[in-house]
């Protein structure tokens, strides 16, 4: 982790509908991550956490504000501005594989590969992610566990400097979760990548360097946490 600031948000505004459907989600939010931070974003169901996270994945437009991604302002950018910075800066995992069944683990992570101009050595990224016994395998042929390493495996092959992790671990049993925290500790401080965990697990901040949180659109909590536990001792 680094004292560069790398991910900065000032007076993020975003609603949907209008007249009697219309609802504010995002309502001024102002934070600034560091490069290497890991962040968890915390917030009830409703609180504006996924639309957070669409807009600094420049999947959204916002209403008004500013996001800025190292030397990137992403409000002023055109789609196919968005769709370059998205190549180039970020990797996505969700909670949900989507993996292409048709394709083996190895494949499944080329597709990504492809997409960057600096990826990250097939072999080692596999190696790494424990997945290099079961490249050959298709998705069906390994556990929801190992079916998540390969989520995080394509978002990590393009080298990203940012990768935004939606409930990663909304689909796995308690033993499986902390195994794929603890991997998304181990990509951190070997890609120095920075990660946003959005989660509704509160314990999941205790591994967390910084901790964000949300109510009602609102940023309630932005504090740096001076006690990193490792992933393997959390419980909840």
């Amino acid at each position: 982790m680094s004292e560069e600031a790398y991910l900065q948000i000032a007076d993020l505004c975003k609603h949907y509908g209008e007249g009697e459907a219309y609802v504010e989600v995002l309502r001024g939010i102002t934070t600034t991550l560091y490069r290497g931070e890991i962040c968890v974003l915390l917030g009830p169901s409703g609180s504006g956490k996924s639309t957070f996270l669409n807009l600094v994945g420049g999947l959204e437009p916002a209403d008004a504000g500013s996001i800025r991604v190292g030397e990137t302002e992403l409000t002023t950018l055109s789609d196919r501005e968005l769709v370059e910075y998205r190549r180039r800066e970020l990797g996505f995992v969700f909670q949900f594989y989507n993996l292409v069944g048709d394709l083996t683990v190895q494949e499944n992570i080329e597709v990504c590969e492809y997409l960057s101009s600096n990826p990250l050595p097939m072999e080692p990224l596999l190696k790494s992610l424990g997945l290099w016994e079961h490249r050959k395998k298709f998705p069906h042929q390994i556990s929801g566990g190992q079916q998540q390493r390969c989520a995080i495996g394509r978002a990590l092959v393009k080298n990203p400097g940012l990768l935004l992790c939606d409930e990663p671990t909304g689909a796995l049993d308690y033993n499986t979760s902390k195994e794929i925290l603890a991997l998304m500790e181990q990509v951190n401080r070997e890609y120095g990548c920075t990660i946003v965990i959005v989660t509704h697990n509160d314990a999941i901040k205790h591994m967390a360097h910084r901790i964000l949180r949300l109510r009602d659109g609102q940023l309630v909590e932005d504090s740096v946490n001076t006690n990193v536990q490792p992933a393997a001792s959390l419980e909840w």
